[in-house]
Order: structure tokens, then C-alpha cells, then sequence
């Protein structure tokens, strides 16, 4: 199952993080689907995929502040007739969260309850998807994580969002909310402009020449998703909850394709036909991070129809072209 692109035209959808990496490219097929995208801003990206693309002058409402006051959600979903919420808003940044909890807790557990206690409130709400992570699931001893996984979540950013997972199942179980939660692997793709992540970051380097670095020992082991795959996780989510099986629950969207993060580097060297030899740093694991995560996708093909359409080389082929067209543009 794909997007149904007639559902979604006509739609009043407020979104949530916009701005950021994933927000940006779920509003520009939004609005390639003709629905109206009313979104809440806090900061000013210039560079993000949401001007970068031109989509932000094809929103229909853009309103700014934080998703932490709730009066000011309260009246976006009421004032628009909000029937669609899509909450992918936070801070979502490890190293940050280590640093900071109080503020990641304060974005990503506070702003979850005011939205869901928003959409609660609002008068024409019909679906709500949240964001959560496969960070959820912290240390496991059996791979890959299916749904049935305890949320064993140890470090800041990984409660932080284990809190959003109980949050919305609570909001469901106990006012029926039509609410339903994404774990997602690790998602890159044209946009990402943190280059604290490693395929942005190992794209830059290999495309300026440079050999890219390998924090660890090259040994861990992650779940790359293609974000054109994760935008139609969210949408084909969003517009199957009322169906059976979907209301309340958790669905886990990756590649079905786990990969140390040195050959994942060397693939990305392979791709862009450079001969550079990455830079080992050898720590055995860095802190705050766990080794393998991986999840199992099985019960979002069962019950969505859907499944990941990019290989991982379609999908980095994809995104070393749109770094290279990003990067020549800024010269």
C-alpha cells in the first residue's frame, strides 16, 4: 500500500518540526497531494528543505512558537479545523540530549502531552501520528526489535521518546484517541543538514575529498531508511488509523537491511567513485549509543501494505546527488 493521493487532497493537516530534516520533506509531498499544511514553526531554518524547495510558500498557515504551549495548539487545531495532526517535532539530537536532558525532556515529553492533549480537546481531529524512535528499545538481547520488544530505553533522548510511546498508548486507552505511533530506524536523505549524523556528514567529507570519520571501531551496527520511504510510512499511517489493528499501536518502518557503519562509509566512498580510506578512530563504542538496533518490519507490512521501495544504494544514490547539487549551489 502506498499513499492514497485522493485522501489527502482537501485535508487540514497540521504538522509539527516542519522545518527540520523529516518535517520538511512530509510537507512537500503533502502539498504535492494538495492538502493544507498548516505548521508550527519555533525557529527560522533558511537552509531547510521547506524553503530549499519552495514548499513553505505553498503552506497554507505557517504560525510561530512552541509546541509546549498548549493554548497556541489549542487554537491552530480549532481555528484551521485541524483533522489530521502529524507530530514529528523535537529535539533529536543524542549528543545534545546528553548534554541537555531538561530541554529535551521539556521538548519531546512536554510538547507530545500538549499535543495530544490538544488534539484531544479539538473538535474535528480524525488522526494523529507521533513520532517516537527505535532508540525505544535501548539494549536487547534478541534482534531484530519487533513491536512485542520492551522499551528498555537507558539514555536521555531514548526515554524521551519511550515517554512518548506511553503517552500515546495512555491518550488511547483512555479517550480513545485515534492516535498511532512511528518507531523509525536511522532515516537519511537529500535535507539532513546535521552533519553530526553520519551519512550527511561521511557525504560531505567524500564529496569535499576528505576521508570520512568513524567515531567507533566501525563495528556497530544500524537500520538506514530512505526518508521518501519514512514520509510514506507517516501518510499511509495517518490514513489508515481507524482501521483494525492500527488505533493505539506502534509500528516499526525500516530498510530490512542492517549495516555496520563502516561499510555503510565505504559503500558511500564506492558510490561517489572516490579512492578515500575512512578514518578509524577505533572506540569501542562511543557513549550514550547502543551496538546493533535493528528493527522488524514484518507488522507494518502486514497491517499498512507497507514496506520500504529504496535499496540502500537507490536510496544513497538519490541523496549523494542531492548533496552535490546542495553544495555546488552554496559556491
Amino acid at each position: 500500500m502506498g499513499i492514497d493521493k485522493d485522501s489527502w487532497e482537501g485535508k487540514n493537516v497540521f504538522l509539527t518540526g516542519a522545518n527540520g530534516f523529516l518535517g520538511s520533506n512530509i510537507a512537500k509531498t503533502l502539498v504535492e497531494n494538495k492538502a493544507n499544511v498548516i505548521v508550527l514553526l519555533r525557529d527560522n531554518l533558511p537552509q531547510s528543505v521547506l524553503n530549499y524547495t519552495g514548499t513553505y510558500n505553498k503552506l497554507r498557515a505557517v504560525l510561530w512558537g512552541d509546541i509546549t504551549n498548549y493554548k497556541l495548539v489549542e487554537r491552530i487545531l480549532n481555528e484551521y479545523e485541524i483533522d489530521t495532526c502529524i507530530h514529528v517535532a523535537a529535539q533529536a539530537i543524542v549528543t545534545t540530549a546528553n548534554t541537555n536532558p531538561t530541554s529535551t525532556f521539556e521538548s519531546n515529553i512536554k510538547g507530545t502531552w500538549t499535543i495530544l492533549e490538544a488534539c484531544r480537546n479539538a473538535k474535528n481531529i480524525e488522526s494523529v501520528v507521533v513520532a517516537s524512535s527505535d532508540k525505544t528499545y535501548g539494549d536487547q538481547e534478541k534482534l531484530p526489535y519487533t513491536e512485542e520488544s520492551t522499551l528498555n530505553a537507558c539514555y536521555p533522548y531514548d526515554a524521551s521518546k519511550a515517554c512518548t510511546d506511553i503517552l500515546c498508548r495512555t491518550y488511547f486507552k483512555t479517550y480513545e484517541l485515534p492516535v498511532a505511533v512511528t518507531r523509525c530506524a536511522n532515516i537519511y536523505g537529500g535535507g539532513d543538514l546535521n552533519f553530526s549524523r553520519i551519512v550527511p556528514d561521511t557525504i560531505r567529507l567524500v564529496l569535499q575529498g576528505k576521508p570520512p570519520v568513524i567515531r567507533s571501531d566501525g563495528t556497530p551496527v544500524r537500520d538506514f531508511v530512505y526518508v521518501g520511504d519514512i514520509v510514506n510510512a507517516y501518510l499511509t499511517l495517518a490514513q489508515s488509523i481507524g482501521k483494525e489493528g492500527v488505533n493505539g499501536e506502534a509500528f516499526n518502518f525500516g530498510s530490512n537491511s542492517p549495516i555496520s557503519v563502516l561499510d555503510l562509509a565505504k559503500k558511500i566512498i564506492d558510490i561517489s567513485g572516490k579512492e578515500i580510506v575512512p578514518d578509524v578512530q577505533g572506540k569501542s563504542k562511543p557513549n550514550a549509543e547502543i551496538d546493533k538496533q535493528y528493527l522488524s518490519i514484518e507488522k507494518a507490512k502486514k497491517i499498512l501494505g507497507w514496506e520500504p521501495k529504496f535499496s540502500l544504494e537507490e536510496g544513497l544514490k538519490k541523496t549523494i546527488a542531492w548533496y552535490d547539487e546542495f553544495f555546488n549551489k552554496q559556491e
